[in-house]
């Protein structure tokens, strides 16, 4: 991690864009150090997009700047030579196969690790010699995130970045991302799969309606988290788990089958469905956009001292 003093990798001040009297990013701060991944959260429509487009310098801002190392974004020459990008939904030239597509992504970039290049085709069991337009959306993924993570850009950009990809892929995508931040690279994740964030970011933002509403680091945002159960019994248990700890939304689908909203420790609710017995036990995640409504409402603002 680097030192308070050094440069910030990117630098969000103040920034809003219009699309005419439609808001889409209003008064958005916040800042990113050299080797810190940090997860640019929320639903839908929040203006994450936006946002990031901005950071690439292909939006003007309506107000505010963004800084990539201290280069102004609308300088994009300059600023590009500091990043790489990887979209949602990745376009590659389709007559090309996918290693002339890596050649020519890493001609314009600030530079590849060849060698590490290859170990990374390898790592995510990507077919180089295939041409484009014969790729799964997974594979063209493959492809961007490949030559992102084997160049040497101080800051990468990942906007949904595993769309498309299987999980064992997702695993070694956060593979990726660790080694990135201990060479002391900075990683701008936008993405609404709070358990991938969760995985990787040392630190979120949180987008809703162009306003940044949250920003924590991980404990903070464990705080917010809510899980919730299926459970399947034996036979019927009445009230048994009506006043446990933590247990939130308590819904009977039939005298032995429940599902439950789960905050804080799972510990209490384990040690009362262990008294019982169980035949199933199923837990789900939110989706960020859940999670996110169920913490803020129809009606936000933003936290005070949200922008960082």
């Amino acid at each position: 991690m680097s030192s308070p003093t050094a440069v910030p990798a990117l630098r969000v001040e103040h920034l809003s864009k219009r699309f005419g009297r439609a808001v889409a990013v209003d008064d958005v701060s916040l800042s990113v150090p050299p080797g810190e991944v940090f997860g640019f959260l929320g639903p839908n429509g929040a203006g994450k997009s936006t946002t990031i487009r901005m950071v690439l310098g292909l939006l003007r801002p309506t107000g505010g700047s963004v800084a990539v190392f201290g280069v102004p974004a609308d300088d994009v020459g300059r600023a590009h030579r500091h990043l790489a990008y990887v979209p949602a939904d990745v376009a590659l030239w389709p007559w090309l196969t996918g290693r002339e597509c890596l050649d020519l992504l890493a001609g314009v970039g600030p530079g590849t690790d060849l060698d590490y290049r290859a170990e990374l085709v390898e790592r995510f069991a990507l077919d180089p010699d295939r041409r484009a337009r014969a790729y799964s959306t997974g594979n063209r993924q493959k492809v961007a995130l490949v030559a992102a993570f084997a160049t040497r850009a101080p800051l990468l950009v990942l906007d949904e970045p595993t769309s498309g990809l299987d999980p064992l892929m997702e695993r070694e995508f956060r593979r990726c991302v660790a080694e990135a931040a201990g060479r002391g690279q900075a990683v701008f994740l936008s993405s609404h799969q709070l358990g991938e964030v969760e995985a990787v970011c040392s630190r979120v933002g949180i987008l809703r309606g162009g306003r940044l509403v949250e920003v924590a680091g991980l404990p903070d945002l464990r705080r917010l988290r809510r899980s919730e159960l299926d459970v399947t019994l034996a036979e019927p248990a009445g009230a048994a788990l009506a006043d446990v700890e933590g247990v939130e939304d308590l819904r009977w689908r039939s005298p032995v089958e429940l599902t439950m909203t789960l905050s804080g420790p799972p510990g209490p609710v384990l040690r009362a469905l262990a008294r019982l017995e169980v035949v199933s036990l199923v837990v789900r995640e939110p989706s960020l956009e859940e999670l996110f409504l169920d913490f803020y409402g129809d009606t936000v603002s933003p936290r005070p001292g949200a922008s960082v």
